[in-house]
């Protein structure tokens, strides 16, 4: 075979614009995911104003009438496309751009003061804990969970679930030598996990569950002995059962998961509301706007179960239109991670950190959308796990976003390291071999920097 001698250029290279990427793919599934949450959100949130009727049978107080009456808002333009959803849509989209222009492997190479990860430590236990200083939290439903006015809100386990994928990545890769000692890299890793989860489990275990699980993965596949890490499973097993315990509205989810009719008018009320929501959309669904348990019956229709209503309205083609959704988007964005893997310059295409931290990623993703779906199909106990894009939220869409913007930003990158390796699109070299293996090292170099 012929051995081109051309200088290395990237300009030489044939780039095809009009080619389709890993990295569209994302783009047009979580664009197609926020607008189904837009339509879907407003339409669970669709009120209907009450009968004068009403008062006159007994059926319903002057009082209730009144606040009904002066809650109800009808659905325009002006809502839907300059409401809430739509607003944050928009903002969500400009922090995925965001993102993709943040080259992921300075979270690794930068040192000293400039370092990325004690500022990310520091942002994370500093929120947390201010969720619990009196005037700056704000209480929810029960739960401290948020910093700031409604309007202006912050959920800091939000931050926190993503921002501990960065740290425990850049620990893989940066102890790589330790991952394999007890002492040295397992429990360092492991005492830090478990701090940032206690903080966040104090208000909200489904999400402490989910970073220790992600995390717990990250660390198997970074490197860590898998038994260190599945010694973890009992013990998360005992902290899972105090804090069930702790609170007896745990307790009463839990007994509500495993014979929901027991109590249908409480802890039963939410799963069988749901799966009436299901069953009653059928195959093709009553049609967008339609629903029947959005109207008082279904808590949370816009939030947590915004599953059950597009089941209730789109019926099993709009709930496998979500399933392939986002399935298309966690296959993509595997093909974004794995980018180069079976070439001998891997490592200079996407460094081991930006493959460790969109593994992570794509993880959270995965067991997060799993989580809320077996929730709302009465598959799991009920506990407070978004759907991604879809289930009405402002930081979760937002840092989503973002983070989703960190994943192109790795094909970004990528490309730009396979024109200076001299490879095309279908992983030819355009340059000798030799030429290839130099530059390779000194990629390997600078992100081993």
């Amino acid at each position: 075979m012929a051995r081109a001698t051309s200088p290395l250029r990237t300009a030489d290279l044939p780039i095809n614009g009009l080619m389709l990427r890993m990295s569209h793919g994302v783009i047009l599934s979580m664009l197609a995911l926020l607008v189904i949450g837009i339509v879907m959100i407003n339409s669970a949130g669709l009120d209907v104003l009450p009968d004068e009727a009403l008062v006159k049978s007994g059926a319903l107080s002057r009082e209730a009438f009144e606040r009904m009456s002066a809650r109800y808002t009808p659905i325009e333009f002006n809502t839907i496309f300059f409401g809430r959803p739509t607003v944050l849509a928009v903002v969500a989209l400009a922090a995925l751009w965001i993102g993709s222009r943040f080259d992921v492997e300075r979270f690794m190479t930068t040192r000293g003061v400039r370092s990325w990860i004690p500022w990310i430590l520091g942002a994370m236990v500093v929120t947390l804990g201010l969720t619990q200083v009196p005037g700056v939290g704000r209480e929810v439903n029960g739960s401290s969970r948020w910093i700031g006015p409604a309007a202006l809100g912050f959920q800091p386990s939000e931050f926190a679930k993503w921002g501990m994928l960065i740290v425990v990545s850049w620990f893989c890769v940066r102890h790589a030598d330790r991952m394999q000692s007890f002492k040295r890299g397992f429990l360092p890793v492991l005492g830090l996990i478990t701090f940032v989860c206690a903080l966040i489990g104090k208000e909200d275990l489904g999400t402490a569950a989910l970073v220790f699980v992600s995390c717990s993965a990250l660390l198997m596949i970074g490197g860590m002995r898998w038994w260190y890490v599945a010694g973890l499973v009992p013990v998360g097993a005992v902290f899972a059962v105090i804090a069930v315990k702790l609170e007896p509205y745990r307790m009463a989810r839990l007994t509500s998961y495993l014979d929901p009719w027991a109590d249908a008018q409480g802890a039963g009320y939410h799963t069988i509301q749901a799966l009436s929501a299901i069953s009653g959309g059928g195959f093709w669904g009553r049609g967008i706007g339609n629903s029947l348990q959005k109207f008082g019956y279904l808590p949370e229709d816009t939030t947590d179960f915004v599953f059950a209503i597009i089941c209730e309205e789109l019926g099993v083609m709009g709930a496998m239109l979500i399933v392939m959704l986002f399935a298309a988007l966690l296959l993509c964005g595997l093909g974004i991670i794995m980018r180069g893997s079976k070439l001998r310059q891997g490592d200079a295409i996407v460094p081991p950190f930006s493959r460790l931290f969109g593994t992570g990623v794509l993880i959270t993703v995965g067991l997060q959308v799993l989580i809320n779906l077996l929730v709302v199909t009465g598959l799991a106990p009920t506990k407070g796990i978004a759907l991604p894009f879809i289930s009405s939220g402002g930081s979760g869409w937002v840092t989503t976003g973002l983070v989703i913007g960190l994943l192109l930003s790795i094909e970004r990158n990528a490309m730009r390291r396979e024109r200076a390796l001299g490879i095309t699109e279908d992983g030819a070299l355009l340059v000798d071999a030799d030429t290839a293996s130099d530059v390779a090292g000194q990629g390997e170099s600078v992100v081993g920097a």
